[in-house]
């Protein structure tokens, strides 16, 4: 019991002297922003108040939780300093929430707004920044926050489960567990919203509407058709959603306006659709898969045996 009550406190002091460094250099960081971004461009009204709260969110408060972490830290108080510092943590959730407009009007203001230009460019040449830009510190607390999940569960293994601080911590880890999947939730909403923007893109005019609320994203690729009268295969690239199977070929290359477009050729509800193997069961060369819809049923095949096992699975948890 001693010698793991030893080994508990020599990792759990590893963890804390991690967790104190990774902290002092995450505020060194957070505080060029502050100091030479949010401060600064209030003092001399570069941009409109409503502009700068955009771009920067609550940074500043994030800034001011971080440091008073890190004193708490310092002194040792693991467990007080954790369960304090999650008070605030929902100031994090907020600032994913506000990220993307954030980069946009980033964006719009370096392109219109000349004296923030180079207001920026100069700020950002200045030694302390070592050459990175204002975009590469913008998304620090995101990445800050899932090292604190780490950190606070390693703190949480090695201590003694009869320890008052071991509650304290246990809170902590809920509530960073709770915001960071929150956090999650969010980058893999924009993520999807992202992927399904780019495929109403690729396709040919506007009869295909893929930006629909509700639907995922989940994958693409080429695959063969098999006819069902003795034609030749047909490649054809798919796309896969929640609820739709898209089937598309490429527009012609010499088209004036398509030539880099698809054209869609079918769109197939899943609420209806059964999935088989045909073959490519054994560890032979490829696949076939059957699609079975009420009016239609579909052959895609593929040499490559991984593709169509990827393809088989994906298309069976859709349709589930």
């Amino acid at each position: 019991v001693e010698e793991q009550r030893a080994r508990w406190e020599r990792k759990r002091s590893r963890t804390a002297k991690e967790l104190l460094e990774t902290e002092h250099k995450y505020l060194e960081q957070l505080d060029l922003v502050v100091t030479f971004f949010v401060k600064i461009l209030k003092a001399k009204g570069t941009l409109k108040p409503a502009v700068l709260g955009t771009i920067f969110g609550p940074l500043e408060s994030i800034y001011s939780a971080s440091h008073v972490l890190s004193l708490h830290l310092e002194r040792g108080n693991l467990g007080p300093g954790l369960e304090n510092f999650c008070q605030n943590l929902e100031l994090y959730g907020h600032y994913a929430e506000n990220l993307e407009q954030a980069n946009k009007t980033l964006t719009e203001q370096l392109r219109k707004n000349k004296s923030f230009r180079r207001f920026k460019k100069l700020q950002e040449t200045r030694p302390q920044f070592q050459g990175r830009k204002l975009e590469d510190l913008l998304p620090l607390p995101l990445q800050r926050l899932h090292q604190y999940k780490h950190f606070v569960r390693d703190l949480l293994e090695n201590t003694s489960p009869d320890s008052a601080e071991y509650q304290k911590l246990a809170k902590a880890g809920k509530s960073v567990s709770e915001v960071s999947r929150w956090v999650q939730d969010i980058i893999q909403k924009r993520e999807n919203s992202l992927q399904l923007l780019r495929v109403q893109k690729l396709l040919k005019g506007q009869k295909t509407q893929v930006l629909t609320p509700g639907r995922w994203y989940i994958r693409e690729g080429w695959l063969l058709v098999v006819p069902s009268k003795g034609e030749e295969l047909k490649c054809r690239k798919f796309f896969l959603f929640s609820d739709i199977f898209i089937a598309t070929k490429p527009c012609h290359p010499l088209h004036p306006l398509h030539s880099k477009k698809l054209a869609c050729q079918a769109v197939y509800p899943l609420h209806q659709c059964v999935v088989d193997k045909v073959f490519g069961h054994t560890q032979s060369q490829g696949g076939l898969l059957s699609l079975s819809f009420p009016h239609k049923t579909l052959l895609l095949m593929s040499s490559d045996q991984q593709d169509i096992n990827d393809w088989y699975q994906s298309l069976r948890a859709a349709v589930r």
